[in-house]
């Protein structure tokens, strides 16, 4: 193990002891090897320590948190015992495809002014992934910022890599909100000057446990509410766009027949002064919102440099692990880019 590896991987996690080890894998499996992968363990009470604690590798950093402190607490406390210049996140129930490392190294040393890349990803084989526009495009930082006020880019924890000290100049994650935290971190990037690189190729893929916050079906509307009431300038310069994401969510559950949850969020919204849109103000600006939306998207679909619509790749083998800890052989998994289409 090198004192001075080119790249840390940081890893939070609580009791999820399988899905771990099998992260653990994939970037043990990188082409690209010299680097440390930091895990912290946010109070797991179950045998993730004991697991983690069994891999036969240096590289492996493993440090457990008396009590529980949270995901992004977790992340920075990696991020403070990162040694690399570069740092990259992995989600406990994520895998690396195994160039992610090469890919995201080969970026960064190939320019110097950048200092902030965003990863596509995909899902297993039967999920259905967002697709990703702009790949292998920079974004300036007002783009960068339209594109995450407008969610026209698909993010989540294990898609960032940047350089330490930009993260540690932006004040790092903010351990008080406990949703759309990486939306957060991008636009104090992008309110600093900095802009992102979208890589190319799809390098992880998401999985979704059944303990993710992603999953969860309530709570949508109060973190987009903290994410708006530390970020006012988007409501002020996007105002069609923030009232079109609560109508959007509304609208959803509504679809989908959870009429306590569209009570529920809307009274959220209304009670919340970031938001404290009315039913009119819904129902008039939803389709305002979604078409200042879709400009939005025209400009980074357009940035990209050919269609990757039709691309598919298969994955190098993905690390399915055993319950002794032990790598079990798998099969190939293909994975389709779905079609440039936007999201209602």
């Amino acid at each position: 193990m090198t004192n001075n590896p080119q790249i840390s991987v940081v890893t939070p996690t609580r009791n999820r002891r399988e899905v771990l080890l099998r992260a653990i894998e994939s970037v043990r499996a990188q082409s690209f090897q010299d680097y440390e992968h930091i895990v912290i363990d946010d109070g797991s009470t179950d045998a993730s320590e004991e697991a983690a604690r069994k891999v036969a590798d240096p590289r492996v950093r493993f440090v457990k948190l008396d009590t529980w402190r949270g995901a992004n607490a977790a992340r920075n406390i990696g991020i403070g015992l990162a040694r690399a210049p570069l740092i990259t996140f992995l989600d406990s129930d994520d895998v690396f495809l195994p160039f992610r490392l090469e890919q995201s190294v080969t970026l960064f040393d190939s320019n110097s002014t950048i200092d902030l890349a965003i990863s596509a990803f995909t899902k297993p084989m039967g999920e259905t992934a967002p697709p990703t526009f702009g790949r292998g495009v920079h974004f300036d930082s007002e783009l960068l910022e339209r594109a995450i006020a407008a969610q026209v880019h698909p993010i989540a924890g294990s898609a960032i890599t940047a350089r330490k000290t930009m993260m540690v100049s932006v004040g790092l994650f903010d351990e008080g909100l406990w949703r759309l935290q990486d939306r957060d971190l991008l636009l104090r990037c992008a309110g600093n000057g900095c802009g992102a690189t979208v890589l190319g190729a799809i390098d992880w893929i998401k999985y979704n446990s059944p303990d993710s916050i992603s999953r969860q079906r309530g709570g949508y509307v109060t973190a987009y509410a903290d994410l708006i009431g530390r970020h006012p300038q988007i409501r002020k310069r996007y105002p069609e766009i923030v009232a079109y994401m609560v109508a959007r969510r509304i609208l959803n559950h509504l679809i989908q027949g959870h009429l306590g949850q569209v009570i529920e969020e809307y009274r959220i919204n209304r009670k919340r002064p970031e938001l404290g849109f009315p039913l009119a103000t819904l129902a008039t600006g939803y389709l305002p919102g979604r078409r200042r939306r879709r400009v939005i998207l025209d400009e980074v679909q357009s940035l990209q440099g050919q269609d990757m619509a039709a691309e598919q790749m298969v994955s190098p083998i993905v690390p399915q692990v055993a319950d002794d800890g032990k790598v079990a052989n798998s099969a190939p998994v293909r994975h389709e880019k779905l079609p440039l289409t936007d999201i209602v």
